[in-house]
Order: C-alpha cells, then sequence, then structure tokens
C-alpha cells in the first residue's frame, strides 16, 4: 500500500523540487498526497488542482492530525517547521521537516522527544549526506586516505532572494538558510563540534522584497569558526552577500591529502583527490547528475517502507542548529560558545552501495 503524504507549504520548494520526486515516487506506487494546506489560498487551491485532491484544508493542524496522512512534509517559512513537526508527531505521523528543523534550540528538542515518544520516523533536511558525491568522500575519509583529518573550509552563498520577508527577519537569515548545509557537511566529516565563534552582521541593510523596500534584521553575511577539538578547525564562509564563484565548496584538508568536493555540497559535481604518494590530483566525476537534495523523501519512504532508521540522525540536524545558534550569539558579543550537543556518527554504509561511475577518474599525470 502506498505511504499517504500531507504537504505543509505549496511554495517555490514544493512546486520546482519536491514535487517532481513526489510524481516519481506516485508512478511507481509508493506514495499519494492526500492532504496539503499553505496560507495563500491561491497556492492551496493549486496544490489541490494539480495533485486531485480536495482544496477544503481548512488549516496546517488539520494536515497534520487528517486520518488518511501517514506521513506529513513540513516545508513552510522556517519559523514554523519546529512547531509543525512537533504536531505531526504527536499525531503520530511521520515527518520529513525542511531545515533548519527548529529556530530555538528548546524547540528542536521538543521536536526531537515527540519522535522518540511516538516511534515515527524523522527525517530532517538538508539531506547531502545522501548524495553520491558526499558518500564517496565520506568513505575515503573513513578509509584514511588522505590521513587523519586537520583542517576545512567550506562555502555557500549567492545574492538571496527577492521573495520572502521572513529570509529577512528574526528565524530567518543566511546561516539558517545557507550555512546549514556546510555546517551539517563538515559535522559529517569530522563528527561533533566542541567550540563555535563567528563574525556575523547584516551587510546590505535593505532588500527589496516582492517589490517592496524591506529593512533587513537576520545577519546576511557570516564567517563561522568551528573547533572540533584537538586542534581540528573549519570554517564556514556563507551569506546573501555572494553574486559568483568558482571553487569548491568543501575543502577537507588531512595529514596526507586533500579532497575537494566541487559545485555546492547540496548540488555536487564531483570531487577532487590529492594523496601524498601519488603526487597529482585526480578528478573524479559526479556519479549522479541527476541527484536532488530532496532526496530525503525518498529515504523517508524506504525507512517506512522497511521499518529501518534514517541515515540522516535528527542529532545531527539539532546538532548543526545549536552550532548556528551559538554563531549568531558570537557574532553579536565576540565571544567563543561551547557546543553541548552530540550525534551518533552516520552509518552511511547502510545505503545502497556506491556504482562503478565514481571510480571514473582524469588523472593530470596521463595527459601526454
Amino acid at each position: 500500500m502506498s505511504i499517504r503524504l500531507g504537504v505543509l507549504g505549496c511554495g517555490s520548494v514544493f512546486w520546482t523540487r519536491y514535487m517532481h520526486l513526489i510524481e516519481r515516487l506516485a508512478q511507481e506506487g509508493r506514495v499519494e498526497v492526500t492532504a496539503a494546506y499553505d496560507v495563500d489560498p491561491a497556492k492551496r487551491r493549486a496544490a489541490a488542482a494539480r495533485l486531485g485532491i480536495a482544496p477544503g484544508i481548512a488549516s496546517d493542524r488539520d494536515v497534520c492530525e487528517h486520518p488518511d496522512v501517514d506521513a506529513v512534509l513540513v516545508l513552510t517559512s522556517m519559523n514554523d517547521h519546529g512547531r509543525l513537526a512537533r504536531a505531526a508527531l504527536d499525531a503520530g505521523k511521520h515527518v520529513l521537516v525542511e531545515k533548519p528543523v527548529a529556530t530555538t534550540l528548546e524547540e528542536a528538542e521538543l521536536v526531537l522527544a515527540a519522535a522518540e515518544a511516538s516511534g515515527r520516523r524523522l527525517v530532517c533536511a538538508p539531506h547531502i549526506l545522501l548524495s553520491p558525491t558526499y558518500r564517496a568522500m565520506h568513505a575515503r575519509v573513513a578509509a584514511g586516505e588522505i590521513g587523519a583529518l586537520l583542517t576545512a573550509r567550506a562555502r555557500y552563498g549567492w545574492a538571496g532572494p527577492e521573495w520572502g520577508r521572513w529570509y529577512y527577519e528574526p528565524g530567518g537569515g543566511a546561516l539558517f538558510d545557507l550555512g546549514v548545509y556546510n555546517v551539517t557537511s563538515l559535522c559529517g566529516f569530522f563528527g561533533p563540534a566542541r567550540r563555535v565563534t563567528a563574525m556575523t552582521g547584516v551587510a546590505i541593510p535593505e532588500r527589496i522584497v516582492d517589490g517592496v523596500p524591506l529593512p533587513v534584521r537576520a545577519e546576511d553575511n557570516a564567517h563561522v569558526l568551528i573547533d572540533f577539538g584537538d586542534a581540528r578547525f573549519a570554517v564556514v564562509t556563507t551569506g546573501f552577500t555572494m553574486q559568483r564563484y568558482r571553487s569548491p565548496c568543501i575543502e577537507l584538508y588531512g595529514s596526507e591529502g586533500v579532497l575537494q568536493m566541487l559545485g555546492d555540497d547540496w548540488a555536487p559535481e564531483g570531487y577532487e583527490l590529492w594523496r601524498n604518494p601519488t603526487g597529482a590530483w585526480q578528478l573524479h566525476d559526479e556519479a549522479d547528475p541527476s541527484w536532488s537534495w530532496t532526496e530525503g523523501l525518498r529515504h523517508l519512504v524506504e525507512c517506512i517502507e522497511t521499518g529501518s532508521e534514517p541515515v540522516t540522525r535528527p542529532e545531527h540536524a539539532l546538532h548543526a542548529l545549536e552550532i548556528m545558534l551559538a554563531a549568531q550569539a558570537a557574532g553579536a558579543d565576540g565571544r567563543a560558545r561551547t557546543i553541548a550537543s552530540d550525534f551518533p556518527a552516520p552509518e552511511l554504509d547502510r545505503l545502497p552501495p556506491l556504482d562503478a561511475s565514481d571510480r571514473r577518474v582524469h588523472d593530470p599525470r596521463s595527459v601526454a
């Protein structure tokens, strides 16, 4: 029997990304959408028409408590993530929640507690650990191919959205919207962080959003320094302040080599490997150019079907949130913060094996 989905938030993330995967999974007979809600009545009606469902859902709570819904997708603005994820879990539904899992640590802890109490699956974005490129790099790090990880750099940014006031209001900001990818990626490689400091601020004090001038009240520019213990450090550069870039999104520097992820960590384009014994860069092509950052939904469906726990652990999402909140606080007063939370190491080897395409290598030494 197919898994019945309820969708909360029918904006651009739903239409341009999740809808494509939902339709593919529906064609496979694995899911069907039975309820959808958006605060905008026009979006709500459009989604209902596309999905062939009744448009009469009156509230987000009605989706969470709907008797014909097995799993809820929380795709709303960030300030509502924690409240809605918790409501759906309390109602006995499985949940996929977009990033961040919540905007306060207290609320995130309540979400994880609700998942534990309900026995339902909770999958938290970002889903970047599931990509073939991330998994291949993670396996090389775990195998010691570049030695011990010592330091790293990560970046993700763009000029910023011209829609959605909440991006620039408290509870929004570049860290929650963009930096969360890099923070999640780095912690997946290094493990839990121990200390954080940062410089954050508003570089562009006014934006035009939905055609109207808007004072910016959430950071749009941030540099975050993460201490993973034992003098292992990483820096995240993020913001609505980057017009373009041509550089690796993740740079991992080990005692015996280097790994660099190309593209963005949510849209990887392969990776480069340097090993001291080899003495040359090796370029590994992207194994699956069609991979999408919405694949967390497929993972949730597989977990429900098999009764297995998600590889992307909710504790990892809570840890990333604590880091970002610590960075915001450090950016305000200049004081480093200790990170208290922890998370289990991601068991990426529980996923289906990578195919041989990851081994397609361009070695510069082979060029005459």
